[in-house]
């Protein structure tokens, strides 16, 4: 039992860790009251038994319609991850990449990957400084795994050397709705809001013709299964149930940000579904959940040792959460 618990804390994203299933995922930010019943109808009419336009013309083309630009400044992928690495192969991005750290880790993935020249910065000042001499900078936002959507996002357009990349993960989980600035290039991958992570797949949305990019990915990178998930993302009665989701989700983490104060932590609401919380020594408070069934992302490989993420749960979970986190801080777990 003791291997598998020591197998929580390797992965860098949220999700399984090769143990058995817990009770409760507090580790995963996709919308806990999902999966939207509108994409699971798209997904139980695609046909496996074909494959996909190469090209995902039709795709491409409803997507374009979708953000008002012209069919070639689209370009899906398997998902965002996917996207991520094969912009940092693109040659005509080659070059230093920058970001803001804490963040989402597969943007230095992506360049350490390929022995790129790797810019860490950690104030909004010294990113908007180095970003004009970076040829591809990530911002995530709302952020992973803090939440905060950067006020700056309008000069950090209008100063790019090169591609300023939004990753748009959860955007559609805000609360309110977010303006874009012109000229940025947008990530989206709409399978988190949806409550439907295990459909791999996501889209570019870029200020030039992506024609290139689309050319470096691998034959057929969507599945039918993708190009459903896709599709469905742009019905309004999808949409519709999203917006109606998100309230129930909002309430739900602000609850859950009530029961973790009443234990007497510091808590960090984002203006999506997810929080941060201060327990001390994270890793031996994630390990110790996870024996109790109960998985948490560990913020230590964002560089917050102290903390760990959760997801807005429903009621059941975050129950359990706090009970098992008050019997776990009261035996002295994480303190020095």
């Amino acid at each position: 039992m003791g291997d598998v618990i020591d197998d929580v804390l390797k992965p860098i994203h949220g999700g399984p860790d090769g143990g058995p299933e817990p009770f409760y995922d507090f580790s995963t930010n996709a919308n806990a009251l999902g999966p939207n019943p509108v994409i699971l109808e798209y997904l139980r009419r695609a046909d496996p038994s074909r494959y996909p336009d190469p090209l995902y013309r039709s795709l491409h083309r409803l997507l374009a319609e979708a953000h008002g630009v012209p069919e070639s400044h689209v370009a899906v992928g398997t998902g965002t991850s996917e996207l991520i690495h094969r912009l940092a192969r693109w040659s005509f991005l080659r070059g230093p990449i920058l970001l803001l750290r804490p963040t989402f880790s597969e943007y230095a993935r992506a360049a350490r990957a390929l022995d790129l020249p790797l810019w860490e910065v950690e104030s909004p000042e010294a990113f908007l400084r180095r970003l004009p001499q970076s040829a591809l900078a990530f911002l995530c936002v709302p952020n992973n795994p803090t939440g905060e959507v950067y006020p700056f996002l309008e000069e950090a357009a209008q100063r790019a050397g090169g591609a300023l990349v939004l990753d748009l993960a959860y955007q559609p989980l805000l609360e309110t709705p977010l303006s874009l600035p012109p000229g940025a290039w947008l990530l989206h991958s709409p399978n988190k809001a949806h409550g439907l992570t295990g459909v791999r797949a996501g889209y570019l949305v870029a200020p030039l013709d992506l024609t290139p990019l689309r050319h470096l990915a691998p034959s057929w990178p969507v599945s039918v299964y993708g190009e459903a998930l896709l599709l469905g993302h742009l019905d309004p009665e999808a949409q519709a149930w999203l917006e109606e989701s998100k309230r129930e989700l909002h309430r739900l983490r602000s609850l859950l940000a009530q029961g973790l104060r009443a234990l007497g932590l510091e808590v960090r609401e984002s203006p999506a579904n997810f929080l941060l919380v201060r327990v001390g020594k994270a890793t031996e408070v994630a390990r110790a959940l996870r024996a109790r069934g109960i998985r948490v992302r560990d913020a230590t490989s964002f560089g917050l040792g102290e903390w760990l993420r959760l997801s807005a749960q429903r009621e059941e979970a975050q129950e359990a959460l706090l009970k098992a986190l008050g019997e776990v801080l009261s035996q002295g777990v994480g303190v020095d």
